[in-house]
């Protein structure tokens, strides 16, 4: 059994019976940075709630190439699980830890059982849904109608509210993957910013000077 000290994050907004519940069925786990918690294609019998860390949910094209669709935080659950879930069907997107990060696995049984049976429960997954949906429809703006030096610019300040950090801690490759492009238009971009005395390069280390 879980302490429902775990679950604090979530205590505004589950009542007091359902975090009891959580706490009796959760299965709590830990993932380092860059482990993969969902894959694409995995069958999924357990949703994530999120204690602690942050996760890059993406999608692959057929190539492999990878593109970020949104970062998940605290508090948070990621809504393309919960739709696979409902859908009993299989995982079309891949879920990777970014930092240290802890969650509590929630059988999927549970999850359709509150959704009948508790308000708050309800609430929460309705509201998962609106926002990892708006989430997704400023990626689809960002790929549209941004480019990519000014993708590139909303993707490091994203990451400082993210962190709550003006330092970034990454690799030029990593952030060409997150980004769907290669790591030489990054690096070219980086040091066009850095010219524009936006941001600062260090290695593996981008201070953000200007947001």
């Amino acid at each position: 059994m879980i302490s429902p000290e775990n679950l604090k994050n979530f205590e505004f907004l589950f009542d007091k019976n359902l975090i009891n519940e959580i706490a009796e069925v959760g299965v709590l786990k830990s993932f380092q940075k860059d482990d993969i918690i969902i894959d694409i294609g995995q069958e999924l019998k357990f949703i994530p709630l999120l204690i602690s860390g942050n996760i890059k949910v993406l999608r692959e094209d057929k190539n492999g190439n990878e593109l970020l669709i949104y970062v998940l935080e605290s508090g948070d659950t990621c809504a393309m699980s919960l739709t696979c879930c409902m859908a009993k069907s299989k995982s079309k997107i891949r879920a990777v830890a970014d930092k240290e990060s802890t969650l509590v696995m929630i059988p999927i049984e549970k999850m359709q059982e509150w959704f009948h049976s508790n308000e708050s429960w309800r609430n929460f997954i309705l509201q998962s849904y609106q926002i990892r949906f708006n989430e997704m429809l400023e990626t689809i703006d960002t790929l549209a109608f941004l480019k990519m030096d000014e993708r590139l610019y909303k993707y490091l300040v994203d990451q400082v509210k993210l962190n709550g950090s003006e330092i970034i801690n990454n690799t030029h490759q990593n952030i060409a993957e997150d980004l769907h492009t290669s790591r030489v238009v990054i690096s070219r971009l980086l040091k066009q910013l850095e010219n524009e005395n936006k941001i600062k390069l260090n290695r593996n280390r981008i201070e953000v000077i200007e947001y």
